[in-house]
């Protein structure tokens, strides 16, 4: 049965260290995002390897942990101005309502965006149903 979650979500990525983390619904977009202050791709042991950095020391919920995945892809988007942009996609598994399951997100900067997070249709497919007059439904089924 698909949960109801409101227009925006506190979100964990327990493996990146993130623990509710706001998060905005858009049913517009169809890949997640996150904000990303340092990524960069270098060759290890003939293997490529990203390093990553999410969020920055603007938000409460920064760590600082300097992440790495081999498993990873570059993916054009069509960013919120309307130009088309290269960007890393990584997958991860995030936990709300309680249940952890995977997702993928683009790498960006989201800087000058309210929410450093951006929940795509790809993540809410099958999963959930989006009532505009809510937010934090995940936190609030917790009581």
């Amino acid at each position: 049965m698909k949960k109801t979650i409101g227009r925006k979500e506190k979100i964990s990525i327990p493996s990146w260290g993130l623990k509710e983390v706001m998060a905005k619904v858009d049913t517009g977009a169809y890949t997640s995002s996150i904000h990303c202050s340092f990524w960069e791709e270098k060759e290890e042991n003939g293997q490529k390897v990203l390093y990553f950095t999410v969020l920055d020391p603007t938000y409460k919920k920064f760590n600082g942990e300097l992440l790495h995945t081999v498993d990873f892809t570059r993916k054009k988007v069509r960013n919120s101005f309307g130009q088309e942009e290269i960007r890393y996609k990584v997958s991860t598994k995030v936990l709300m309502f309680g249940e952890d399951f995977e997702a993928e997100f683009t790498l960006t900067d989201r800087a000058k965006m309210r929410s450093p997070v951006l929940l795509g249709r790809k993540l809410l497919q099958g999963r959930f149903i989006v009532d505009v007059q809510e937010i934090n439904l995940s936190k609030k089924s917790k009581k």
